[in-house]
């Protein structure tokens, strides 16, 4: 199914809606917007295959253009609004973009890339060419062919500029298309009654792909503009969201909300709390159950789409801090060498049996993913137990190496962030002439806390009750901020280029 079916059996339907505004579309105006962005995609001369770049923050007009591109056969790229010129211009030309959907804020950074392909501006000041005024010139009519679109995700650029991933479109029409999300559609019990939940950027693979899975099943997205602990209780109260989506940061900001806010909502309706894009620790997802009841998932994925895991609230107990066992392909663990490991071993996490991606533009990227058996990776580091369940420590460029001995900086990071005193923190290596290595932690102080010599010695106290020594911090750094993405990832190049040169 797809919007265009969706338009005939239940026109009025709401197939997204924005939280904050309560702006709204029905999939007779989804059907009909789509259809019209379509047919300016060909007014362009775009080649049938062409990619589709946006560059925008959350808004309404995502559920139109990720189905004009889908009902098209063109691929849509979304891209990080929050990038510069220098690195949006880098992505831009990777992604080989016929034509730029661009909203406010990235409109400001395009004048600083001299080649940018076409650009339609929404809500834009009159210098480029107009989103709305383009759409509305064109007619509605059926499109003569629709052919299923692609896109192409980006890589968080933790490690540097973030690299598209393609995944191409088929010749099938949309509405003979299988579920977007596969055995997700299932095991989340997704339907045409869906509401579902998306507080994080559109951006990012997941909650792309879930915006695009809930419409094609006739369902409702409620999109908050930008996330905030107290309106997504509102939202789950307001629009009885049965289906809600976040990254662990933002499960700490919820629990760390009052009590007297924390009653105040009916979050009755909710009955699948999906947390991914980082590994959760145990500590959150037990106090998340408390309150919410047993409705927390935990998936394990990459924009590469080259394996997934999911854990449900029955397991979670029985297997404490795994990101669950793989729903599609088999888990294999290896030495740096290639060598297969046994369960309790930690090495590289590769995937058999997964689907084929390529890094456009990056071809050794490419080829350093696969190995030669066929297996594929994205350069995390876990290990197994007796049972299968992946459990992740980090991945092998953040590997601190100090004195010979490896640590894995997830690990104290995950004890650290479940200090009250403790509002981010990362954990990284710094150079060190005996050790080479030792574990260092920049802290962002929640606002009650009082940074000092004095905290920085609770907390190293505080993660060495809770784990072996030499993976805790010898020292505390007190910082107001971390280069943490709105997807919850931490960008560590920056923090280690920043400490090193100290």
């Amino acid at each position: 199914m797809y919007p265009g079916v969706h338009a005939v059996d239940k026109p009025a339907h709401q197939a997204m809606v924005m939280a904050g505004s309560g702006r709204s579309i029905s999939y007779a105006d989804l059907d009909r917007r789509s259809v019209q962005l379509a047919r300016v995609f060909d007014s362009y001369g775009l080649s049938p295959t062409a990619t589709v770049a946006v560059a925008c923050e959350n808004r309404l007009e995502w559920a139109e253009m990720i189905w004009a591109a889908a009902r098209s056969g063109r691929c849509l790229a979304p891209v990080n609004w929050h990038l510069g010129a220098r690195e949006l211009s880098e992505v831009l030309r990777a992604s080989g973009a016929e034509l730029l959907l661009a909203g406010p804020a990235s409109q400001t950074a395009l004048r600083g890339v001299p080649e940018a392909p076409p650009t339609l501006a929404i809500d834009g000041d009159g210098t480029l060419p107009d989103y709305e005024a383009a759409i509305e010139a064109m007619p509605a009519d059926p499109l003569p062919r629709e052919r299923l679109g692609g896109r192409m995700m980006f890589s968080s650029g933790t490690t540097g500029t973030p690299k598209g991933i393609l995944h191409p479109g088929s010749d099938i029409h949309p509405a003979d298309a299988p579920p977007h999300l596969g055995r997700y559609t299932e095991l989340f019990d997704l339907d045409g009654d869906t509401v579902y939940l998306s507080p994080a950027p559109t951006y990012h693979t997941a909650p792309f792909r879930f915006v695009l899975a809930v419409t094609q099943l006739g369902g409702t997205v409620v999109c908050l503009e930008k996330f905030d602990p107290e309106l997504v209780l509102e939202a789950i109260d307001r629009y009885r969201v049965t289906h809600a989506q976040f990254v662990p940061t933002m499960l700490l900001r919820l629990l760390r909300l009052s009590e007297e806010t924390r009653t105040r909502y009916d979050l009755s309706s909710l009955r699948v709390a999906i947390t991914g894009g980082a590994p959760c620790p145990h500590e959150v997802k037990q106090r998340l159950m408390e309150w919410w009841g047993p409705v927390v998932h935990e998936l394990y994925g990459a924009s590469e789409s080259y394996g997934n895991c999911h854990i449900g609230p029955t397991e979670v107990a029985a297997h404490p801090g795994s990101v669950g066992r793989a729903l599609t392909g088999t888990i294999h663990i290896t030495d740096p060498d290639g060598a297969e490991l046994p369960p309790g071993e930690i090495g590289t996490v590769w995937f058999e049996g997964a689907g084929a991606f390529r890094y456009q533009g990056d071809e050794r990227k490419t080829q350093a993913s696969t190995d030669p058996r066929g297996w594929r990776t994205v350069g995390d580091l876990g290990y197994l137990d007796e049972d299968g369940y992946l459990y992740l420590t980090g991945r092998r460029d953040q590997l601190i190496i100090s004195g010979g001995v490896n640590i894995h900086p997830q690990e104290a990071e995950d004890v650290l962030l479940l200090h009250t005193s403790v509002d981010d923190v990362a954990v990284i290596g710094v150079p060190d002439e005996e050790y080479g290595q030792i574990v260092h932690a920049l802290v962002v102080p929640a606002a009650h806390a009082a940074p000092g010599p004095e905290l920085g010695t609770e907390l190293i106290e505080y993660c060495r009750a809770r784990l072996a020594h030499y993976k805790c911090p010898r020292a505390v750094e007190f910082v107001p901020e971390l280069p943490r993405g709105d997807n919850g990832k931490l960008y560590k190049r920056k923090l280690d280029r920043s400490v090193t040169r100290r």
